[in-house]
C-alpha cells in the first residue's frame, strides 16, 4: 500500500483497482473545511455483481487452506495495517473528521481486531451429542460463502475490521460497500490485504452511492449480510434480504441512557458520561445520548457537564483538537434541527446549540436540562454532540425511563452500591451495560443490541456466529447380526 493520499481511487475487485462500469466519481471532502481531499468510483449493480463473482470464485481456494493457515495471513493483515498506521490515522481523520488521537487509537484497534480473530482461526470447533451407543451423531461449522459489509461513516476502519476479520478466518470472502462519506480507509484496508498475500477475490470493495449498497443487500450469490446504519436503512436491507431468504447481522444504533445513582461519585460520572457523549463528535452509535440523574444531584451534575462541555476545544481533525467536526453536510443539518427542537419542546439550553462561524460542519458540544422523555430529543438518536440531563426520583423511575425508547444498545450505572448496581444492569433493557465508566470492554467484548438496535452480535467468539453456519452429523451405528 501507498503511503499517500491519492487523487483518484477505483474499486477493488479481485486482488485488482479496476474503474466503476460506468466510469464515474465521486468526491469525498474534509468535514472541516468542505474541500475536495479525492475522487472516487460511483459504482453500480454491475460492479457489485463482478465482485460478488469474484468472491465466490475465490472461495474454493481460501477454504481449502487450512484453519491456521487463514490465521497466518490475517494476522499479517494486522502487521501491515500497524506497518501503515499514520497513513491510515491520516485518511481517517480527513474523511470522516474525527481528531488524529482517536483515528491512531481506531487503527490500534482494527489491527487488534485481526490479530484477535486470527488467534481464533483454529478453534472454530464443532462439538460431539450424546444421543445413545448405537448413534454418532457431531456438529460441523463450516463458512456461509459470501459475507457483504455494508459499512457505515461514523467509525469506517474499525467496523470494516469488525466485520472483515471474523469473516475471513471463518473461511467467507467479503465484499465491502462503505459509506459515500467515507470511501477510503476500506480501500486503503483492501489494498494491505493484497499486500500482505490474501488471495485474489477474497477482499472486495465496492464505493458508490446508494446503488452498489442495494445492489448487494439483496444480491442472490451473497451468503449473509452485515450492516451498520440506522433503522430505516437496516429495515430496508432487511426487505432486501428476505427474497432470497439471507442472514442478517444489524447494529441500528441506540439513545443510551447513563442512570445517575445518588450515591454516585459525580465528577466520575461526568468524566465518563462527556466521553461518551462527545467523542467522535456524538457519532457514536453507543453514545451516553441520555444523562438520568437523581434529583439529589441533578443541579450539581449539570453544572458540571456544562463546565466540562464549555471546555472542549473543536477544530480540524489533523490539528488533534477534542473534537472535530460533523461527518458532512446533511448531517451538519439534521443535527441543528433537533437542537431547534430541543427548544421548541420546552428543554432549556445550558450550553452549546450553535455551530461555529466558520468553515467546516461544527456544532458546539451541547447540553439540554429539564428535559422529559417523551421528549423528541430524548427518544430519537442525534448522532451528534447533544446530551439530554432528565431528573428521577427513585431507582424504579430510572429504569422506566431508561427502558421507555425503542432501542437498546448500551446503558450506564454509576453507583458503588453492588447489589443496586447488579439489579439496575438486569432491569435496563440494552445489549451493553457500562458501570462507573463509559465505552468498556474490548475486541473480546460481544456487541449489539436488543429491540430497534439490531440483531446478532459483533466482537468477541459471538461475531462468529454471524460468519458460521451449523451442520449436524447423524451416523446409525448399529451392526447387523
Amino acid at each position: 500500500m501507498s503511503d499517500s493520499i491519492d487523487d483518484t481511487y477505483e474499486l477493488f475487485i479481485d486482488g485488482e483497482t479496476v474503474e466503476a462500469s460506468n466510469n464515474d466519481y465521486l468526491t469525498t471532502e474534509d468535514p472541516a473545511t468542505e474541500e475536495p481531499i479525492a475522487e472516487f468510483a460511483a459504482g453500480t449493480a454491475e460492479d457489485v455483481d463482478k465482485a460478488v463473482t469474484a468472491a465466490q470464485d475465490s472461495l474454493e481456494e481460501w477454504q481449502a487452506k487450512k484453519p491456521d493457515e487463514r490465521g497466518e495471513i490475517v494476522q499479517r493483515i494486522a502487521h501491515g495495517i500497524r506497518e501503515h498506521a499514520e497513513t491510515l490515522a491520516e485518511v481517517e481523520t480527513l474523511d470522516q473528521g474525527k481528531p488524529l488521537t482517536a483515528s491512531r487509537r481506531a487503527v490500534e484497534g482494527a489491527a487488534k481486531c485481526f490479530e484477535y480473530y486470527a488467534g481464533a482461526a483454529d478453534k472454530l470447533e464443532g462439538k460431539s451429542i450424546p444421543v445413545g451407543e448405537d448413534t454418532l451423531d457431531f456438529t460441523l461449522r463450516e463458512p456461509y460463502g459470501v459475507s457483504a459489509q455494508i459499512i457505515p461513516w461514523n467509525a469506517p476502519l474499525n467496523l470494516s475490521a469488525q466485520g472483515t476479520a471474523p469473516a475471513l478466518v471463518a473461511g467467507n470472502a467479503v465484499v465491502i460497500k462503505p459509506a459515500p462519506t467515507t470511501p477510503l480507509s476500506s480501500l486503503h484496508l483492501a489494498e494491505i490485504c493484497e499486500e500482505v498475500g490474501v488471495p485474489d477475490g477474497v477482499i472486495n470493495v465496492v464505493t458508490g452511492a446508494t446503488e452498489p449498497g442495494a445492489a448487494l443487500s439483496s444480491h442472490e450469490g451473497v451468503d449473509t449480510i452485515s450492516f451498520t446504519g440506522s433503522v430505516p436503512t437496516g429495515q430496508a436491507v432487511m426487505e432486501s434480504a428476505a427474497e432470497h431468504i439471507t442472514p442478517v447481522t444489524l447494529e441500528l444504533g441506540g439513545k443510551n441512557p447513563a442512570i445517575v445513582m445518588p450515591d454516585a461519585d459525580i465528577d466520575e460520572a461526568v468524566t465518563a458520561i462527556s466521553i461518551g457523549i462527545f467523542s467522535n463528535t456524538g457519532q457514536i452509535c453507543a453514545a451516553a445520548d441520555r444523562a438520568i440523574v437523581h434529583e439529589s444531584i441533578y443541579d450539581e451534575f449539570v453544572e458540571k457537564i456544562v463546565e466540562r462541555a464549555e471546555a472542549y476545544t473543536l477544530g480540524a481533525g489533523i490539528e488533534n483538537p477534542d473534537m472535530g467536526p460533523l461527518n458532512h453536510a446533511e448531517h451538519y443539518e439534521k443535527v441543528l434541527n433537533y437542537i431547534d427542537i430541543g427548544l421548541e419542546e420546552g428543554a432549556t439550553l445550558e450550553t452549546g446549540g450553535e455551530a461555529l462561524d466558520r468553515e467546516g460542519y461544527f456544532v458546539q458540544p451541547t447540553v439540554f436540562s429539564d428535559v422529559r422523555n417523551e421528549m423528541r430529543i430524548a427518544q430519537e438518536e442525534i448522532f451528534g454532540p447533544v446530551l439530554t440531563v432528565i431528573p428521577f426520583s427513585d431507582r424504579k423511575e430510572a429504569v422506566e425511563i431508561a427502558n421507555d425508547v425503542e432501542l437498546g444498545l448500551t446503558g450506564g450505572i454509576f453507583s458503588y452500591d453492588v447489589k443496586q448496581t447488579l439489579q439496575t444492569a438486569r432491569d435496563i433493557e440494552a445489549g451493553t451495560i457500562y458501570v462507573n465508566q463509559w465505552f468498556g470492554g474490548s475486541t473480546a467484548t460481544p456487541f449489539g443490541g436488543m429491540k430497534k438496535s439490531g440483531i446478532g452480535r459483533e466482537m468477541g467468539l459471538e461475531s462468529l456466529d454471524s460468519y458460521l453456519q451449523t451442520k449436524n452429523v447423524c451416523i446409525d451405528l448399529t451392526l447387523d447380526g
